[in-house]
């Protein structure tokens, strides 16, 4: 199992860092070329919501990307560390620091946002998982892969 991780400051500007590293690394691993795009996007969607989670409630630790190659699949997870950020209100409840018992006011145009980036997600990746906890959230998105030809 090969193991890529990547962390970056919730930046905007480096979101496209990791589409780039995502889509070579999917490459590499295996993933149809056809599906590349979808990585790319989907990667995007997904640290884009992570930067606005960490921007939106003042985290100022890095967004951690972790790339996974394992024998039939392709794996990419995309955490952040607001506790509670990634599950729909009604999963949330209980989850300390979590958006649903903040001011509704406060995470309006977030909480809009972060819905159409996982819905999007969803349309674009068939295998997504969301999860969160005290420690933060994880986006976890896989894709099979096509082992590689040998050549005797």
């Amino acid at each position: 199992m090969a193991t890529v991780e990547l962390r970056f400051s919730a930046q905007p500007e480096h979101v496209r860092t990791a589409r780039l590293v995502a889509a070579a690394v999917a490459r590499r691993a295996g993933v149809d070329e056809a599906v590349l795009d979808e990585v790319r996007l989907a990667v995007g969607e997904a640290c884009s919501r992570a930067v606005g989670l960490h921007r939106s409630h003042g985290v100022t630790t890095p967004v951690r990307v972790v790339l996974t190659e394992e024998e039939k699949t392709f794996s990419i997870e995309v955490g952040d560390e607001v506790p509670g950020a990634g599950v729909a209100a009604a999963d949330a409840v209980g989850v300390p620091g979590a958006r649903s018992a903040a001011p509704a006011e406060e995470f309006d145009d977030v909480d809009g946002e972060d819905e159409m980036g996982l819905a999007v997600i969803r349309g674009l990746v068939d295998d997504v998982e969301v999860s969160a906890g005290e420690e933060g959230g994880v986006l976890r998105m896989t894709w099979p892969t096509t082992p590689a030809a040998v050549i005797p």
